[in-house]
């Protein structure tokens, strides 16, 4: 006599954005962040279903839970939505200019004058405060693919004098259009850490904390046994400064 146990794998929608080299449209490399949430569920009962969108979009499907789980915020980004304990990745926001300029981030002071692109909810850290209170300054723009190179184009058409994005992707993108002896980084501000943030939807309330909980204690596992640093290797990620 036998018994022939039928797995039921429960789908984990994610919404996600083109935003390499963290979330890559390439099967080979699909990115650090990707990478890293397929060795998280690979031995578990779920299946991830990973689509990108526009950034926007992404973060309202996610909060009307027509999704499980966005990749990969800061909390300032969608801080309605529930984050699990540890994060995915962090991110540095990094201003880029003509490679010509001599101007440099410094402080907020700094910042008078300019003319910055920025991308739609994009939290910013230490200067929300000041973007909100200088909304003359800055000139926002949908997040897409064609985000970093439409801004450079600006940057070197003087219809704009710096914009913010950041930094690994910036850099990964100038390099893919040529651009990289164009524009060039001119100062950052801090580090945020990114998620796998997850819906706050009320009817899901209880498979959601479900997921979350695996999640952090696989996430454990894997920093434990040194996993997450051989993935940022793997793309040349800079460990995080904190």
């Amino acid at each position: 006599m036998f018994h022939i146990k039928i797995a039921q794998a429960e789908t984990i929608k994610v919404a996600a954005i083109d935003w390499c080299p963290q979330i890559c449209v390439n099967e080979t490399r699909p990115g650090y962040t990707v990478e890293l949430i397929k060795k998280i569920f690979q031995e578990s009962e779920y299946t991830l279903e990973i689509d990108l969108f526009p950034w926007s979009r992404a973060i309202k499907y996610v909060s009307e839970g027509k999704y499980d789980a966005l990749l990969a915020p800061a909390k300032k980004e969608a801080p309605n939505l529930v984050f699990p304990k540890f994060p995915v990745g962090h991110q540095r926001m990094c201003f880029f200019i003509n490679a010509s300029s001599t101007w440099r981030y410094e402080n907020k002071q700094s910042l008078q004058g300019m003319k910055i692109g920025i991308a739609n909810d994009t939290s910013i850290e230490e200067l929300n405060g000041y973007i909100k209170e200088h909304p003359e300054q800055f000139y926002y723009q949908p997040y897409h693919e064609r985000f970093i190179a439409q801004n450079a184009g600006k940057v070197l058409k003087k219809r704009i004098d710096a914009f913010v994005f950041t930094n690994n992707t910036t850099l990964y993108e100038l390099k893919n259009e040529n651009l990289h002896h164009k524009i060039k980084s001119a100062g950052c501000v801090s580090e945020a850490k990114i998620f796998l943030a997850f819906t706050p939807e009320d009817k899901r309330k209880q498979q959601i904390n479900k997921m979350i909980n695996y999640f952090n204690k696989r996430m454990a596992i894997l920093i434990k046994a040194g996993e997450i640093n051989k993935l940022h290797q793997k793309y040349g990620i800079q460990q995080a400064s904190h």
